[in-house]
């Protein structure tokens, strides 16, 4: 079995306008949000977002009404006069991914660090108040 890249006919794809994407290798595939992967574990929640290209500085999580977001903006400005770019596809970079958080956490303490293009967010659980029962004598 071959694997075949699939792409969807556009009504308004010329034969023209195919033959210039197929030579200069055009590439019609939406952007792609960053690949994630959440863990549930006794006392917390681990949240690992793949996001490579992007520094430390480039990305900000945020919390607002249960929605932990997390966004990145990169920008390449760098055009040098004697240099003409034939392609230049990776002069702009961004996403944003939004989560709603379930009740059990405790927002105030979550934490996150940046290691090797992987944003580790670990988001614990608050303790679950548990009613208090108690023996009442008949009297």
């Amino acid at each position: 079995m071959t694997i075949v890249k699939y792409r969807p006919s556009n009504l308004l794809m010329t034969p023209f306008t195919d033959l210039i994407n197929e030579y200069f290798g055009y590439d019609e595939a939406p952007n792609r949000l960053p690949s994630v992967n959440i863990v549930e574990r006794a006392g917390e929640f681990r949240l690992d977002l793949l996001a490579p290209g992007y520094g430390k500085d480039e990305l900000k999580l945020a919390v607002e009404n249960d929605v932990l977001t997390i966004s990145a903006e990169k920008k390449v400005e760098d055009l040098n006069e004697n240099e003409r770019y034939t392609r230049r596809e990776y002069s702009y970079n961004a996403f944003t991914r939004s989560f709603r958080l379930p009740d059990t956490v405790n927002t105030e303490g979550i934490k996150a660090e940046f290691n090797n293009g992987v944003l580790h967010v670990s988001i614990p659980k608050r303790e679950v108040n548990k009613p208090k029962s108690r023996e009442i004598s008949i009297g």
